[in-house]
């Protein structure tokens, strides 16, 4: 394993950031170029979760893993 948790924060963030997605891309970008506004991206996530979190796909748990480690 050996990831630390802000490794596996970057990791999540990156493929938020590449996924296209308006919600959730421009804030997750944002924070990679260290430039985040943490509760407008906690609220990005949030909502993507609320849209999005349950449809199956590779994200579902991964929007509730980020929200938990910022």
């Amino acid at each position: 394993m050996g990831d630390s948790p802000m490794d596996e924060l970057k990791a999540i963030m990156e493929r938020f950031a590449s996924s296209g997605w308006d919600l959730i891309a421009p804030p997750c970008q944002a924070w990679l170029d260290g430039k985040a506004d943490l509760p407008a991206l906690r609220a990005a996530i949030a909502q993507a979760d609320k849209e999005c979190g349950s449809c199956g796909c590779a994200f579902d748990p991964l929007y509730k893993r980020a929200l938990e480690l910022l």
